[in-house]
C-alpha cells in the first residue's frame, strides 16, 4: 500500500493598483410606465453627454444589470392593518466605467458626473487590470509553500518525499480589490475639481491547494 502525506500550500500574492472601477446605480419611479421609462432614458442619456465630455466613449459605459418593474409600499390603513400600495413603475440601472487608474482621471470623471442630472448612486473600487499574473503568483507560491511543509515534516519523520499523486484545487474567484476606501461629496461637484494625490493599499490575495506527495 502506497503510504502518501498531503500537505495544504498557502499562496500570498500582492499587485500595485492600476485600475479604478467605477459602479454607479440610476432608479427612476413614476405612476406610468412610459413616463419611468422616459426618465430612465434621460438619466443614461445624461451621464453619457458629461462622460463624453471628458473623453470617454460610449461604450466605455457598461450595463450591469437593468430591471423595471412595480413598486409597493406597506402603509397602515383606518384599521391598523397594513395593506400594500402600488407606488409606480420602477427603473433600476446598474452601470459600470472602468479605467487606467490616476488621481486626477478620478476627480475629473466625479466631477462630471456629478455635474450631469442623473444624480446616480457610486462606488469606487481600486483593483489591477490584469488579475491573471496575480492568480499565478499565488498558485506558485501556494505549490513552493506546500513543498517545503512537506519536505520537513518528512525530514523530521524520517522518509523521504516522493513522486508527487494528486494537486487539489477549487477554481473559485479570488478577491483582487484594495482594501482602500474612498468616498466623494454626491451633491458638491465643485469640491471635485481639485485633486489630491494619494496611493491605494496595495492589492493583497491568498489562495490554496492541496498537494499529495508519495513518501518512501
Amino acid at each position: 500500500m502506497t503510504r502518501t502525506i498531503s500537505v495544504k500550500g498557502v499562496g500570498k500574492a500582492t499587485a500595485k493598483v492600476d485600475y479604478i472601477v467605477l459602479s454607479m446605480s440610476l432608479e427612476s419611479l413614476n405612476m406610468d410606465y412610459d413616463k419611468a421609462m422616459e426618465i430612465a432614458s434621460a438619466q443614461i442619456e445624461s451621464l453619457r453627454e458629461s462622460l463624453e465630455k471628458i473623453g470617454f466613449n460610449k461604450e466605455d459605459l457598461k450595463t450591469t444589470n437593468f430591471n423595471v418593474g412595480t413598486h409597493y409600499e406597506s402603509n397602515r390603513d383606518h384599521n391598523d392593518n397594513f395593506k400594500r400600495v402600488f407606488k409606480g413603475f420602477k427603473v433600476s440601472h446598474d452601470l459600470k466605467l472602468a479605467f487606467d487608474f490616476s488621481v486626477e482621471r478620478l476627480s475629473q470623471t466625479l466631477s462630471a458626473i456629478l455635474k450631469s442630472n442623473a444624480n446616480p448612486d457610486f462606488s469606487i473600487r481600486f483593483t489591477i487590470k490584469n488579475p491573471n499574473n496575480l492568480k499565478e503568483d499565488l498558485l506558485k507560491d501556494a505549490s513552493e509553500n506546500a513543498k517545503k511543509k512537506a519536505e520537513i515534516l518528512c525530514q523530521a519523520s524520517g522518509v523521504k518525499l516522493g513522486e508527487l499523486l494528486r494537486i487539489d484545487y477549487n477554481w473559485g474567484e479570488i478577491n483582487i480589490y484594495s482594501s482602500t476606501r474612498y468616498s466623494a461629496f454626491e451633491s458638491e461637484p465643485m469640491l471635485m475639481r481639485n485633486a489630491i494625490e494619494f496611493e491605494p493599499e496595495d492589492v493583497e490575495e491568498s489562495d490554496s491547494a492541496t498537494f499529495v506527495w508519495e513518501i518512501i
